[in-house]
């Protein structure tokens, strides 16, 4: 009994000693799972019971073995152990600190309240040397938390419900009227231009985007992807631009329209009583107006000799997928983070939105009733037939989960059909990012300060009878309304809250501005070259592996999804018009411009090697000023002279086929780039390579005089040879420097 009172009278000192100073420094503990089977956790091991660093418990357990003596003895024994197997607890523990909830640490004077985990987890001891560390960046990362991000709202017209909802919900700031000193995010209702003294921050628009969206740079955008690769983007209606193609649209006999002649003829073989339907829409046309059927040139409202807006015709879809007899379209909300590495992201929830008449294939009788054959919600909410529902799988405007629910529940493989929008998606915005580069460092040069940007947009897709999903447009500025206008009196509307509507949209804005935190930081990751990722390198994390590090506490996880770069393995290869525009914008030569000039187009052709006994400088001449001239008429609104990276494309395209005569267009374009790309790279190693030699000319003799020395770790004799040739060459170098210098 009385060694066992003199063990305790010394732990019980020790514990003191170590309680004071555990008071003045405090302890960081960490809980790790036991790796074999473990006690409760309200069991207090041992010291060197607890896993810490093999290097740290050891230096514990040597330390207090010789301290205490024979105390130590029984704790060194101990110090191999370093998880608990099963052991059950000292007799010398107080009762009082082995109670439920309570975890102690022998040594510390420290009890850890908190609730006993079923999984057995314990407590892990850092050295103390790191605890004031970590202690400050953990102070550090709490005033950053605190520190609300701010939102300038002033210009975010009818979004701004759902993006106030948004803000609240994320306990950020928000200026409603804006703000005289930088803001952390800006939102704008319509264009990039909305303000136009941002120098900082981040923008929810891109430069551009309203232009490369609308619907005849958005089909000529697409068409020259159709070009290179005609079965990957099947999924766009065949369209023509009104009135410039008016007389391809009327003959069917050239150009583009070659396919859409097979197709009349496949199509008549097996249905005689089927004549095809067109749909013509206002270039610059929204909310389904100025949209019309036809399904004969004659029928026509614009004509080529009339100065009317322009338009584009496509092709309609005569058997779309009808739930409860109705067509519908799919609202889908794409995120563009970044153009520079790409980086997409596309909602999880979407909305249906359904026309109110039954459907029926399009005949004459039945071209003017739209709302059978158009989904546009803002034309079927003033039909009679309009339901408005609160709940999400009713009603004319539903979520896109209870539709794929539906489906699935008749056996249709909707994992295809979300893969394939996917696809898509994707294919889309490669086939308009070229020209949104061309837009963006005409706005931001780079070099010149300016704000980031991102942004919402709108995709309206269609499913067809077999599943296939079709592109109908793309919208820049998506409604992100949250209320609805109903008739409460004849004649009398008011606005009233959209349950559906919210329970999308404000998900989208509150995670697009998750994602646009400035002060989340990503783990550093490989970034991705120009045209991509390569094959092995490392991707950025997809949403589900990003939402685990956004610590934002009772917020529910991202309703955002990234695609890209996620399967950029699949896409990558697309990106060959991207390699193109890059090519267009270094030759560009002045910052700001988004044209080129005629001189810089023979630099590109003389830089890149491409002009030979066949094909002369004279000839560069006459195909510029025939490309440039053709597509001025086309755009006859632009201000700019000179050759747009449409124009450059169809030249670089026109250069592809003379030199790879015998190839696909697919493989000329991709030769010719990688002959370009080839010369420009090495053109920059041989000028990297002479301001090089130039710059370390005199370094170079210096360190080649050094070289000439033996080791010293050589012989004597050869050591004591060394030294003296050192000493010579140290006399002989200033004059050998100086020397040079003079001539």
């Amino acid at each position: 009994m009385c060694d066992h009172h003199a063990k305790v009278k010394v732990q019980l000192e020790q514990m003191k000693s170590f309680g004071e100073d555990g008071g003045k420094e405090g302890v960081d503990a960490e809980e790790e799972p036991l790796a074999a089977s473990s006690p409760p956790a309200s069991v207090s091991p041992e010291p060197c019971s607890i896993t810490t660093a093999c290097r740290d418990a050891s230096n514990t357990c040597k330390h207090r073995g010789k301290s205490r003596g024979k105390v130590g003895k029984e704790d060194k024994s101990s110090c191999g152990r370093h998880t608990l197997q099963g052991s059950a607890p000292p007799a010398h523990v107080g009762k009082n600190l082995n109670r439920p909830g309570t975890l102690h640490i022998q040594g510390t004077g420290k009890i850890l309240q908190g609730k006993s985990e079923t999984n057995g987890n314990y407590v892990n001891i850092q050295p103390s040397k790191n605890i004031q560390e970590a202690r400050r960046e953990d102070g550090f990362k709490l005033a950053k938390k605190r520190r609300p991000v701010t939102v300038d709202t002033a210009k975010a017209k009818t979004s701004l419900e759902a993006l106030k909802l948004s803000i609240k919900q994320l306990k950020w700031k928000e200026f409603p009227l804006g703000r005289r000193t930088a803001c952390d995010i800006y939102w704008h209702g319509v264009s990039f231009h909305d303000n136009e003294n941002i120098v900082s921050g981040q923008v929810n628009k891109f430069p551009g985007m309203i232009e490369m969206l609308r619907k005849i740079n958005l089909s000529r955008a697409v068409r020259t992807m159709q070009e290179l690769f005609p079965e990957e983007y099947d999924f766009y209606p065949r369209s023509w631009i009104l009135p410039e193609e008016y007389q391809q649209f009327c003959t069917q006999s050239c150009g583009p329209l070659e396919h859409m002649i097979e197709l009349i003829r496949m199509v008549k073989e097996n249905d005689a009583t089927v004549n095809l339907t067109f749909i013509v829409k206002p270039d610059g046309g929204s909310q389904g107006d100025g949209i019309y059927l036809i399904r004969d040139p004659s029928e026509l409202k614009v004509m080529p000799s009339s100065q009317a807006k322009q338009a584009v015709v496509q092709e309609y879809i005569q058997r779309p997928l009808l739930i409860d007899k109705l067509k519908f379209d799919i609202r889908l909300y794409v995120l563009i983070k970044s153009l520079e590495p790409l980086e997409i992201y596309i909602a999880k929830e979407g909305l249906t939105r359904f026309c109110t008449e039954p459907y029926q294939e399009p005949s004459q009788k039945n071209l003017s009733r739209v709302f059978m054959h158009l989904t546009n919600y803002s034309l079927n909410v003033h039909s009679g037939n309009f339901v408005h529902s609160d709940s999400q799988s009713t009603g004319s405007k539903r979520t896109l989960s209870s539709v794929l629910y539906r489906l699935a529940a008749k056996g249709v493989d909707i994992k295809k059909v979300w893969s394939d929008i996917i696809a898509l998606v994707i294919k889309t915005v490669i086939a308009v990012v070229p020209e949104l580069k061309v837009y963006y460092q005409s706005d931001i040069p780079p070099g010149k300060p300016g704000p980031t940007c991102f942004q919402i947009l709108g995709f309206d897709i269609l499913l067809m009878k077999n599943l296939k999903p079709v592109l109908l447009e793309v919208n820049s500025n998506p409604s992100m309304r949250i209320e609805h206008e109903q008739e409460v009196a004849p004649g009398v509307f008011e606005y009233v809250p959209s349950p559906v509507d919210e329970e999308v949209k404000v998900g989208v804005i509150r995670d697009t501005l998750r994602l646009m935190d400035p002060g989340h930081k990503k783990p550093s990751i490989s970034q991705p070259r120009a045209g991509g990722f390569e094959h092995g390198e490392e991707i950025p994390m997809d949403a589900e592996t990003q939402e685990k590090s956004l610590d934002e506490g009772s917020l529910p996880s991202l309703c955002l999804k990234q695609v890209y770069p996620k399967y950029t393995k699949q896409f990558n290869y697309l990106r060959l018009v991207e390699r193109i525009g890059a090519l267009f914008i270094r030759f560009l030569g002045v910052k700001g411009n988004m044209r080129l000039g005629p001189t810089a187009f023979r630099t590109f052709i003389r830089t890149c090697k491409l002009s030979n006994s066949n094909f002369t400088m004279a000839s560069v001449d006459i195909l510029y000023i025939d490309i440039t001239r053709r597509w001025s008429g086309a755009m006859p609104d632009s201000r700019e002279a000179g050759m747009g990276l449409q124009a450059f494309v169809e030249a670089f395209f026109y250069l592809a086929g003379r030199r790879f005569k015998s190839l696909p267009l697919r493989q000329q374009v991709a030769s010719l780039l990688e002959l370009c790309e080839a010369q420009l790279e090495s053109q920059s190693s041989v000028e990297d390579r002479r301001s090089v030699s130039c710059s370390r000319a005199m370094p170079r003799a210096v360190k080649t005089l050094g070289l000439t020395n033996p080791q010293l770790n050589s012989p004597a004799p050869l050591r004591r040879a060394a030294s003296q040739d050192y000493r010579l060459h140290q006399r002989l170098r200033p004059r050998t420097l100086r020397a040079n210098v003079e001539n």
